[in-house]
């Protein structure tokens, strides 16, 4: 059973305040912590099973591979490479990386291991800022409902490709028109059109006219998105169990895929130039500051920040995992992967243009387009192009769908922590991630409708847009408050066994915060709003004003829970204001949490059977457990209160 305290450093009466918080435990003097009442904890409490642990060491790593690195490494950072200078684009982006990236991507995942708590409860350690969990949760649901889709999209185009002849290289079918233009070019012209964009929009979406006209459901893509989401269910309804089994296929093999695919577009005709224009930078660039924009924006896109997720995969860390050293090895891997990513898609594109007798400029593209245009008609053009057909579309989903469950499963993980019932029992766990299944599967039917591919532009370009780094700021500032990042410091040198000495201060306290806020200024000041530039055609549909404000609503609903909890807890918590503010400021640890500081073996620690006298309460109405939290919490308060009299 986890008993919650808190540890405050002041007068007593901030003492009396922080136990009225959480008052499973009444403080008595500053060395003392009795319990209020045996039958306040237990409805306060929830008994559970230990906290499931990944098995090996490097389970937790390939989750961060898999969560992290998906389709943005594929068809958004060559394309941005491309976009902002080539080679130049690389400067903004590492800097990104170091300035803002690693540091909150480590926080992240240091708070979860900490508190073996999700995304929810984790933030708990900061109660003015609990609203952070909700934040990021809000974020995570929309990605969940709509990332799917784009697995939907891969899978049908992955069926089309078991045949002779691949449907999207030829004119003549149902779904073309007059205009199609079966020849070497692409849309190079006012009149004729290609096919692999006619299929795309005629067949696969069924395109309507704009998002007025959502239109009946595309039942074939329906299909195809229920059998992404079963796939996601068996792959996470035991947890870790069975997603930390998985993992080992679905964040490998992707690989070998591109391996494959690399070597096959070094030989094609034209490939060097591809790369040419993918890597020669152009050092005139580095003057705009939308690339410092969109370089940022990617870190934080591909690292799946302000999610969530990391903090739930840090929880199952064990209390000694070395998070620093694999943060280190993610980032190599995943800068890796997205370069590798460039070299392959550009390779390819230079060969299109060139049988095409284009420019690079015509052919490169970014998103969806790049993915399921482009990309299958350069496809198009090779031999046994089938088969590499296959190759690039297992891989998109192998890609994608490793990225869904973890995303998922950080969802379930944040809410399953913050109410523990719902996993009492295996059965109820299996219910609980088929209810969340099947409710993202619902707001997924609305985009595999006939206008659905407008909707998933909406959530795509506001639900997992730049609030996310509003959201790293605010996350910044709670580990920074009232010295706190000192605190998770500490932590994190009994963690590993060495400290990062000031770094995190540093970091977490200047760097970092104004890095993102700086970054979404910004991004604002220089943002466009969402359009889509049909395939098939050369007009640009420009979204009505309702649904744009539909989509900063869908932005705002995250990071607007930040500020709802905060002024919650303030109205709640007694006191003046200024005692509130420094109660809800402080930084808590549950007793369970603090015996791991202690090196001591919680029910999270180990899965080994508890001695009988464990189930039975002593003399003064406490559990062993509750007997070691009571003098784990004097000593820790005489400790704080040794430092506070010698300074």
């Amino acid at each position: 059973m986890r008993q919650e305290f808190s540890f405050p450093s002041k007068s007593r009466t901030e003492l009396a305040a922080t136990s009225s918080i959480h008052p499973v435990f009444e403080v008595k003097d500053e060395c003392s912590i009795i319990p209020v009442s045996s039958s306040l904890a237990n409805k306060k409490e929830v008994e559970k099973s230990p906290r499931e642990q990944w098995k090996r060491r490097f389970d937790f790593l390939l989750s961060l591979v898999g969560l992290s690195v998906g389709l943005g490494n594929i068809w958004r950072f060559p394309y941005l490479c491309y976009k902002h200078g080539g080679g130049a684009f690389l400067i903004p982006y590492f800097i990104s990386i170091f300035a803002a990236g690693l540091p909150v991507f480590l926080l992240e995942v240091t708070v979860g291991q900490i508190t073996a708590q999700g995304g929810i409860a984790a933030w708990n350690i900061c109660p003015l800022f609990r609203g952070i969990g909700f934040a990021s949760l809000v974020t995570n649901f929309c990605l969940d409902c709509y990332y799917n889709v784009i697995l939907a999209w891969a899978l049908y185009y992955l069926f089309s490709s078991f045949t002779s002849t691949l449907p999207w290289t030829l004119c003549g079918q149902w779904w073309n028109t007059p205009q199609c233009d079966n020849g070497s070019g692409l849309i190079n012209g006012t009149v004729a059109t290609d096919p692999a964009a006619e299929f795309w929009e005629n067949r696969v979406l069924g395109l309507s006219k704009g998002i007025e006209h959502l239109g009946p459901v595309r039942w074939d893509l329906a299909l195809c998105l229920l059998l992404a989401w079963i796939i996601v269910f068996l792959c996470i309804f035991k947890g870790i169990k069975t997603s930390g089994k998985v993992m080992y296929v679905t964040a490998t093999s992707p690989y070998i895929f591109m391996f494959i695919l690399l070597v096959r577009a070094a030989t094609l005709e034209g490939a060097i130039d591809g790369i040419r224009y993918y890597m020669v930078p152009d050092w005139s660039k580095l003057a705009d500051v939308q690339m410092w924009a969109d370089a940022g924006a990617q870190i934080f896109f591909s690292y799946s920040i302000s999610l969530g997720t990391l903090t739930a995969l840090g929880s199952y860390n064990s209390f000694h995992q070395n998070s620093f050293r694999d943060c280190l090895a993610y980032a190599t891997v995943n800068t890796l992967t997205s370069l590798l990513a460039g070299f392959i898609i550009f390779a390819t594109l230079g060969h299109m243009a060139l049988k095409a007798d284009l420019s690079i400029d015509q052919v490169a593209e970014s998103g969806p387009g790049l993915a399921f245009v482009i990309y299958p008609k350069a496809i198009g053009m090779m031999k046994a192009s089938p088969f590499w057909s296959v190759c690039f579309f297992l891989m998109l989903l192998l890609l994608g769908i490793d990225s869904q469950f973890a995303g998922v499963e950080g969802f379930i993980t944040s809410i399953t922590d913050f109410y523990p019932r719902l996993v009492l029992r295996p059965k109820l766990r299996i219910l609980f991630v088929g209810s969340v299944c099947l409710a993202c599967f619902l707001v997924g039917l609305t985009m595999v409708t006939e206008g659905g591919m407008y909707l998933f532009q909406l959530f795509n370009h506001y639900a997992g847009s730049r609030i996310i780094l509003l959201t790293a700021f605010f996350e910044c500032i709670a580990a920074g408050y009232d010295d706190g990042a000192k605190r998770i410091g500490g932590h994190m040198k009994k963690m590993h066994g060495w400290g990062l000495g000031v770094l995190p201060q540093v970091f977490w306290c200047v760097i970092s915060p104004v890095f993102t806020l700086g970054l979404f200024i910004v991004s604002v000041v220089v943002h466009e709003e969402v359009s889509y530039e049909r395939a098939s055609r050369t007009e640009v549909y420009h979204f009505p004003q309702w649904s744009i404000i539909f989509g900063w609503l869908l932005a705002a609903c995250s990071v607007i829970m930040i500020p709802i909890i905060m002024v919650f807890e303030l109205l709640r918590t007694p006191g003046t204001f200024s005692q509130r503010l420094r109660t809800l400021s402080h930084h808590k640890l549950t007793g369970s949490q603090l015996m791991r500081l202690q090196g001591r073996k919680t029910e999270n620690d180990s899965s080994a059977s508890t001695d009988s006298s464990n189930s039975r309460r002593s003399k003064n109405g406490l559990t062993n457990v509750e007997t070691q939290t009571k003098v784990v919490a004097k000593r820790f308060l005489n400790e704080e209160s040794t430092s506070n009299n010698l300074n």
